[in-house]
């Protein structure tokens, strides 16, 4: 069975150059000897089909996202199911995913809708992709490009954009992986800061343009929004100089699991490989049983993930061991200003520090 598969969503505000990214993402990972689907974005087949998402009925509204999520469920699953069986390397690329759909409604009526059909947030954001990919709506920073001619089911002005922009923002908020590629450069660039973070997600480290950047600091505020994940990781260093990372990750349980190998490369001792994969919480509990616990280190902490400034922050408070400070992360382009937001109070940068490399 194909494990070497990748699940990505491109998701982002309207006018965000999603299209024309999804093109390049073809030809650049089809060049690499990856089999790529691109699935197409599930509420322009419902548009397309005369469905009214603007209607005033709630009943049928409810009715019609209901059907969204469903179907978007099914297709993924489908080529899921099609990749496994691929003898290459799959890449599904999502036209929007499964928490698009929430910030289109009432947070109320997205939890009884998930009730409803037996989901769990959690499980609908973290275990269904590898990586998310926010494209900024050309309403935020690029605004002389928003148009809503190339779109027959575009409607919003800028302000609408903007707003629902940040809607879906917020709906992926707590993935691991999440990217954001904003507007502050030419077109061409974005695209290619797109491409860049689906190699980064891979893993690719001949591609060394983002970094992630870690920080003691002190909360001297409260944080406006924030997404917050339970994390038990567990570190095996291997006889052979590798090393494993077993991760449980989720809320109120609702988990989702990980195991992440971090080896030399055969063909340069310098060069680092780091793969990770989902796994079944059978496979963890077995790994998890197969291991000497004296010899391996044990982190669990309580995660709140939240954007600040367009940046993705990882704001990280530990239970065992108690190191009596909490460790904000954040991923960045190599040499790019960070901007710190206000409640938070910046201790040390511990980013070389390889205390730090296993927290």
């Amino acid at each position: 069975m194909n494990k070497n598969i990748l699940r990505i969503a491109l998701t982002g505000g309207p006018c965000a150059g999603k299209t024309t990214a999804l093109a390049k993402i073809i030809e650049r990972f089809s060049d690499l000897g990856y089999l790529v689907y691109a699935l197409p974005e599930t509420p322009t087949i419902f548009n397309n089909a005369s469905i009214d998402f603007g209607t005033p009925d709630k009943q049928y509204f409810y009715n019609i996202e209901k059907a969204v999520l469903k179907y978007q469920i099914q297709m993924e699953d489908t080529f899921m199911e099609l990749a496994r069986s691929a003898k290459q390397p799959v890449l599904i690329i999502a036209d929007r995913g499964t928490m698009d759909i929430s910030a289109y409604m009432e947070p109320t009526i997205w939890q009884a809708m998930l009730d409803e059909l037996g989901l769990s947030e959690v499980k609908l954001r973290d275990a269904r992709y590898d990586g998310v990919i926010h494209m900024v709506t050309a309403a935020i920073g690029a605004e002389e490009f928003y148009t809503t001619e190339n779109n027959s089911a575009r409607h919003e002005g800028i302000e609408q954009a903007r707003e629902l922009d940040n809607r879906i923002l917020k709906a992926w908020t707590g993935h691991p992986q999440l990217r954001i590629v904003e507007n502050n450069v030419d077109f061409d660039v974005k695209v290619n800061n797109t491409l860049r973070a689906i190699h980064s997600i891979l893993g690719d480290t001949d591609m060394p343009t983002e970094t992630r950047r870690k920080m003691q600091v002190r909360v001297v505020g409260e944080i406006p929004y924030g997404v917050e994940a339970e994390i038990y990781q567990t570190y095996i260093d291997l006889e052979d100089g590798s090393s494993l990372r077993l991760r449980k990750r989720g809320l109120r349980g609702n988990y989702v699991y990980f195991m992440s190998e971090k080896r030399k490369s055969s063909d340069m001792a310098s060069k680092t490989i780091i793969t990770e994969r989902q796994i079944s919480p059978d496979e963890y509990l077995t790994r998890m049983n197969r291991i000497d616990h004296q010899q391996a280190t044990v982190v669990h902490k309580m995660r709140k993930s939240f954007i600040w400034a367009k940046q993705y922050f990882e704001l990280d408070r530990f239970i065992e061991p108690d190191l009596g400070f909490q460790l904000l992360q954040v991923k960045t382009e190599v040499g790019a200003e960070i901007k710190l937001p206000p409640f938070v109070e910046l201790i040390e940068e511990v980013s070389e520090d390889p205390l730090y490399e296993r927290l």
